[in-house]
């Protein structure tokens, strides 16, 4: 048996260190998480400014097209 086993109290400590390290390990990923999406949520706003500033009738030709892979 192991000290866990045999003192229940030191069991329940050891879960909630866990639980506690646990949560910690989530809140940083939701933290970066936060980041990551306001990163793409002001580039999409650039994006949109700048469709919006272009002109709808603009003509363009094979040479100013640059296929995705460029």
């Amino acid at each position: 048996m192991t000290a866990a086993e045999d003192d229940p109290l030191e069991g329940v400590q050891s879960k909630i260190a866990y639980l506690e390290r646990a949560v910690a390990e989530l809140s940083d990923g939701v933290f970066r998480q936060h980041q990551d999406i306001q990163s793409i949520e002001t580039q999409l706003k650039a994006i949109k400014e700048r469709m919006a500033g272009a002109p709808l009738d603009e003509v363009r030709t094979l040479e100013q097209e640059r296929p995705p892979h460029y």
